[in-house]
C-alpha cells in the first residue's frame, strides 16, 4: 500500500515543536521570538499569505509585527525600513513578502536583511552555508527545509546508499534541496530541462523530488517501484468536469498513476504547501534561540 503524506498533519507537529521551543525560550531566557513581515502594495494573494503567516506567528506565541506599505513606496523607503528592523533587538526574523511591485528591485532588499534574521533563507550567506553543508550555522530556505522533514520522517537522518533525483535547479528550491539531500549522505542527481533521457534518470531514484512547474509531467513509468515521491509543483489547470471556467490545482507529478507505483507520495494540494509556513515559524524560533545563546531545536 502506498503511503500518502498528510502535509497538514506533519506541519501541525512542527508547529507544536515550535510552540514548545517558544515557551521554553521565554521561560529560561525571557526572550519572546519576534517576526516582522513587510508587504508592499495590494496583491491579494500576497495579502492572504501574509495574513496566514501573521496568524500562525501569534499562535506560536511570537511577537508578530506587520508593516503594510503603499504601492508607491520607493526603493529607499523600503531599504530604510529593513535597516530599522535589522537594528531592532526584539525582532529575530524579517520577511519581505515577494513579489514586490514592479518598480522595486527585490534582490538588494533581500540581501540587505541580516543573514541571522533572514528567516526565508534567501540571503547569499544562508544559501552558501547550505551549499557548503553548514546546516547548523545558517537558516535553510523554508520549502526545501519542509520537504526534508518529509524525507527524514520516511528514511531517517542518514540517507547513505539511497539515490535521490531532484528535477529542477532553481536557486529557490532545486539547488538547496540537492544540497540538503547531499548533506544527509544521499547520492544526488540534479536533473532539469536539458537532462538527457529524464525518465530513465528518475527511474533510478529512491527519493524523487519534482520542482519544475510543469503540470503532471512526472508519469508512473518515471517512478521506481516503492520510491518516495515529493511533489513541490503547484499548477492551476482547467477542470471542465467541474463546470465551465473551473480550474483545479495539480502538482508536477501525475498523482493518481504515480501513487500506484510509489511507496510514499505527497499530494497537491496538502503536501509540501502547509510545510512552508511551518518552517518559517521554525526558522524564527531557531534565530531567536541562537540570539539568546540557547541551542535551537531540530525539526
Amino acid at each position: 500500500m502506498t503511503t500518502i503524506i498528510d502535509g497538514k498533519q506533519v506541519a501541525a507537529s512542527v508547529i507544536d515543536a515550535v510552540k514548545s521551543a517558544t515557551a521554553a525560550l521565554e521561560k529560561d531566557a525571557g526572550v519572546k521570538p519576534g517576526l516582522a513581515v513587510v508587504i508592499v502594495g495590494n496583491d491579494p494573494a500576497s495579502h492572504a499569505y501574509v495574513s496566514a503567516k501573521g496568524r500562525m506567528a501569534k499562535e506560536c506565541g511570537f511577537n508578530s509585527i506587520q508593516h503594510t506599505l503603499p504601492e508607491a513606496t520607493t526603493q529607499e523607503e523600503l531599504a530604510r525600513l529593513v535597516e530599522t528592523l535589522n537594528g531592532d533587538e526584539s525582532i529575530h526574523g524579517i520577511l519581505v513578502q515577494l513579489p514586490l511591485p514592479k518598480h522595486l528591485n527585490s534582490e538588494p532588499i533581500i540581501q540587505s536583511i541580516r543573514p541571522e534574521k533572514d528567516v526565508d533563507g534567501l540571503h547569499v550567506v544562508n544559501a552558501g552555508k547550505v551549499a557548503t553543508g553548514d546546516l547548523d550555522g545558517g537558516l535553510v530556505s523554508c520549502t526545501p527545509a519542509g520537504a526534508m522533514v518529509f524525507v527524514r520522517r520516511v528514511h531517517g537522518e542518514d540517507l547513505s546508499g539511497l539515490n535521490a533525483v531532484v528535477i529542477g535547479r532553481s536557486n529557490l528550491f532545486g539547488k538547496p534541496m540537492s544540497a540538503l539531500l547531499l548533506a544527509a549522505n544521499a547520492t544526488v542527481t540534479t536533473a532539469h530541462s536539458r537532462t538527457k533521457d529524464l525518465p530513465a534518470v528518475c527511474r533510478n531514484a529512491d527519493i524523487l523530488v519534482a520542482a519544475v512547474g510543469r503540470p503532471e509531467m512526472v508519469k508512473a513509468d518515471w517512478v521506481k517501484p516503492g520510491a518516495t515521491v515529493i511533489d513541490v509543483g503547484i499548477n492551476r489547470i482547467a477542470a471542465p468536469e467541474r463546470g465551465e471556467g473551473k480550474s483545479r490545482l495539480v502538482g508536477d507529478v501525475a498523482f493518481e498513476e504515480c501513487a500506484k507505483v510509489a511507496g510514499v507520495i505527497t499530494p497537491v494540494p496538502g503536501g509540501v504547501g502547509p510545510m512552508t509556513i511551518a518552517m518559517l515559524m521554525a526558522n524564527t524560533v531557531i534565530a531567536a534561540c541562537r540570539k539568546a545563546g540557547r541551542t535551537p531545536p531540530k525539526f
